[in-house]
């Protein structure tokens, strides 16, 4: 077992820019030799405008994207340039968050498949009835009514189908999960909720998460480490009090003055109550 259970050397990711039919085909840089070392257990935010690469470096880490350089070890196996075959037994233990539920979640699916349809396809579903009592385990850990399992995603709040959309990526049980920007769309007091649940299930399950925000408060009261990215490229990085209260970078110091960070009372986020599991009437932000 790895110390590390991600680590990245020189890790890049160009696409072809479009261009005339017949013209000497261009490659455009969005990822740019980037290393990091993720230690399991560990909460990394990584940080940037946009157009920084943040979303197109978290789908590398999960291969949703191919690198087209450099190398990429989860627990110990280099899988950046491995074929889908071969990355198959390895897909149920990391998971991807999107920042739109309403697009990641099947509008014609109701939640109970949607949120058991990666069981089904490792082979860990046995009829349907453990479909529903799984389907329902999941929504409880999320803080969502049992009920929801027969509700379509337009049925449900902002905020619900972002608990929906953890619960799937919580399916598998994966050591590594990657959260694209989940509370940019939401209000203060959901954001609050879903980063208190993300806590939650962190200590619970041992989760090792790459949380991915253009917001610098939720970064530094819910990440253990931060990468700054500019252009593609990390030009900081460190333990998120490290970085915050001693900035090195130009760019680093830019972001911190140009976005208001209140002072955080230390364990906010540890004040507020558990999260309990609604009734079947009830309904969760």
């Amino acid at each position: 077992m790895s110390e590390f259970l991600l680590r990245t050397e020189q890790l890049s990711f160009a696409y072809p820019e479009r261009g005339a039919l017949f013209r000497r085909k261009v490659l455009r840089d969005v990822v740019k030799r980037v290393d990091l070392a993720l230690p399991r257990g560990r909460v990394l935010g990584l940080v940037g405008e946009s157009g920084s690469g943040k979303t197109t470096l978290g789908r590398l880490l999960v291969r949703l994207l191919q690198p087209t350089a450099g190398r990429l070890q989860f627990d110990g196996v280099d899988i950046a340039a491995l074929d889908e075959r071969q990355l198959r037994p390895l897909r149920a233990r990391f998971q991807m968050i999107f920042q739109d539920p309403q697009s990641s979640l099947n509008p014609r699916l109701r939640l109970g498949v949607t949120l058991t349809r990666p069981l089904q396809i490792f082979g860990q579903l046995q009829g349907r009835r453990d479909r529903r009592d799984r389907a329902a385990l999941l929504l409880e850990q999320v803080g969502l009514p049992t009920g929801f399992v027969d509700r379509y995603p337009h049925e449900l709040s902002g905020g619900q189908r972002q608990r929906a959309g953890i619960a799937r990526a919580l399916a598998l049980r994966p050591d590594l999960i990657i959260a694209d920007e989940i509370v940019s769309g939401l209000d203060v007091s959901t954001q609050a909720h879903i980063l208190l649940l993300l806590k939650q299930l962190r200590a619970q399950f041992g989760l090792t998460l790459v949380f991915i925000s253009h917001d610098l408060s939720v970064i530094r009261v819910l990440c253990d480490d931060v990468a700054i990215l500019k252009g593609g490229e990390i030009v900081e990085a460190g333990p998120v009090a490290e970085i915050f209260a001693r900035p090195r970078h130009p760019y680093t110091r830019t972001l911190l003055a140009a976005i208001p960070l209140p002072d955080v009372e230390p364990g906010w986020l540890d004040d507020k109550p558990e999260i309990a599991t609604p009734t079947l009437q009830g309904s969760a932000a």
